[in-house]
């Protein structure tokens, strides 16, 4: 089984992933982790994607792609995979459409769209931070950590919130987001893929309802 969750920044996608990733026991492919790591890793690809991240905007397809076939290769995607922000564009989609065919993950991939409306989105935005060992995201208000100050998944103390989280930056990211990402909505409906959630709802009835989904394809 592989899911592909979609929705506006804000609307719940880490989050949700990562709790269907535990319970399934299948890894979580978010591009921030994968992109922070191609980052961490130096060089000049990591500096001009560090730049595009911190003003707010979405890196090119084509770095994209290449960081999402060379991870596709790793051994640990055999029982499945759940992507947490990709793709982001229709291009994105069509070369991963024909990633999925070429090996034969098309028909058990999945799309769920998390729904909310964007005055919820802007709330959300305001609290969100993310350990810096695991990547793990929290959010003060609506997920904090069980203990102040200590990540519940590695036990790491050490946060960070995001740059294009800042006010600025997030009208940057919805304005790029309906212009570029909405459309992937009615992509994968009119290809029989998409199953709509209320993303408004509180993170444990949100995780029953995507559980629920996923029942329902395999």
């Amino acid at each position: 089984m592989n899911v592909i969750f979609l929705g506006a920044p804000g609307a719940g996608k880490g989050t949700q992933a990562q709790i269907l990733s535990e319970i399934l026991g299948i890894p979580r492919l978010s591009t921030s982790e994968i992109l922070r790591q191609e980052i961490a890793k130096g060089g000049e690809e990591g500096v001009k994607i560090k730049s595009i991240m911190d003003s707010g905007q979405f890196v090119s397809d084509e770095i994209m792609n290449g960081l999402i076939r060379k991870r596709l290769e790793q051994k640990d995607i055999d029982k499945g995979f759940i992507f947490d922000g990709y793709p982001r564009t229709i291009a994105q989609a069509e070369v991963l459409q024909k990633i999925l065919e070429d090996n034969r993950y098309l028909n058990d991939t999945t799309v769920l769209n998390l729904s909310v409306r964007e005055p919820e989105l802007i709330k959300r935005f305001c609290g969100r931070f993310t350990c810096s060992s695991c990547g793990y995201s929290y959010h003060k208000e609506l997920n904090p950590t069980k203990t102040e100050g200590i990540c519940d998944k590695c036990g790491g103390k050490n946060f960070t919130i995001r740059a294009d989280d800042s006010k600025d930056a997030v009208k940057v990211r919805l304005s790029i987001y309906h212009d570029k990402t909405e459309p992937l909505i009615n992509f994968y409906a009119e290809k029989d893929m998409l199953v709509n959630i209320n993303g408004e709802q509180e993170i444990v009835d949100i995780a029953k309802d995507v559980l629920s989904a996923v029942k329902r394809v395999r």
